[in-house]
């Protein structure tokens, strides 16, 4: 029996940034921002932090939201910088040209059988698309001069394998962070109703202190952190949403791409071998 000759390896593209690393680094981004910047002292009455914000002055006011105000904004800076990360990732993953211009001239090449001018696409067009079908290339052309006797099941079964692991090992590449993008459009909202709660836990406090009267500028402080952590929350959740559905169709558009194009080879094998 004739022995199957091993798939084509292809090596692995590099990791991207790491998310652990891209919210620490926002964190601490975070507390500068909110120390020095809505903590200035020139944002407040008497250049005192600890008194009421300078009248409509929205620094001050977002201050004055309390300490999960630095989570929401790590949160946020988190969700931007991730959302760059991914913007270059897959980018690079798609190649330097258009891809669906890659795909069609691929398979236009695997009409004509130039297995050679379609190795030279891939080498043109760079990225994880291209690695994939430069691997299945090369096995398709081990299978087509293969002289050990093996059967044209076993050949495409080989082709298909070869195509199959290269995606396996490229997929993780392009959804990599996705998950913490996903996490993030739950995680801000509820960070920024916990905020909202203990600004309205404030304010109806101030509502009944006081003797008889009412602390207004208590009040009016509480109403401002419910509101800050409420905007902030809503704001870093709807980017992730965006930035995770965005770059989901783009990832779609990517597999769809390799999947045409391995469909094409094994077509082409299946009635040319």
């Amino acid at each position: 029996m004739a022995k199957e000759k091993q798939p084509t390896k292809i090596k692995k593209q590099s990791k991207g940034l790491s998310a652990a690393l891209v919210i620490v680094a926002s964190f601490v981004t975070a507390l500068l921002i909110y120390n020095f910047v809505f903590g200035n002292p020139a944002n407040f009455i008497d250049n005192n932090p600890e008194n009421h914000p300078l009248q409509g002055n929205m620094l001050g006011t977002i201050y004055k939201g309390g300490f999960v105000v630095p989570i929401l904004v790590t949160w946020l800076l988190s969700v931007i910088v991730l959302s760059v990360e991914r913007f270059i990732a897959l980018n690079r993953c798609r190649g330097k040209g258009s891809l669906d211009n890659f795909v069609a001239n691929v398979k236009q090449k695997l009409e004509a059988e130039d297995i050679q001018g379609a190795k030279e696409l891939c080498a043109k067009q760079k990225g994880s698309v291209a690695a994939v079908v430069d691997a299945g290339l090369k096995t398709y052309e081990q299978m087509a001069n293969d002289t050990t006797g093996l059967l044209k099941e076993q050949k495409l079964a080989a082709i298909n394998t070869t195509i199959e692991q290269a995606t396996a090992l490229e997929m993780p590449t392009m959804n990599q962070n996705m998950p913490v993008l996903a996490t993030f459009t739950n995680l801000s909202v509820l960070t920024g109703l916990f905020g909202t709660v203990l600004g309205m836990i404030r304010a109806f406090a101030a509502l009944g202190s006081g003797g008889g009267g009412v602390d207004s500028a208590a009040l009016s402080v509480g109403i401002a952190e419910a509101l800050v952590n409420t905007g902030f929350g809503i704001l870093g959740g709807a980017l992730a949403v965006i930035a995770y559905n965005y770059y989901s169709a783009k990832i779609d558009n990517i597999s769809y791409a390799i999947d045409e194009i391995g469909f094409a080879i094994t077509g082409v094998f299946q009635s040319r071998h």
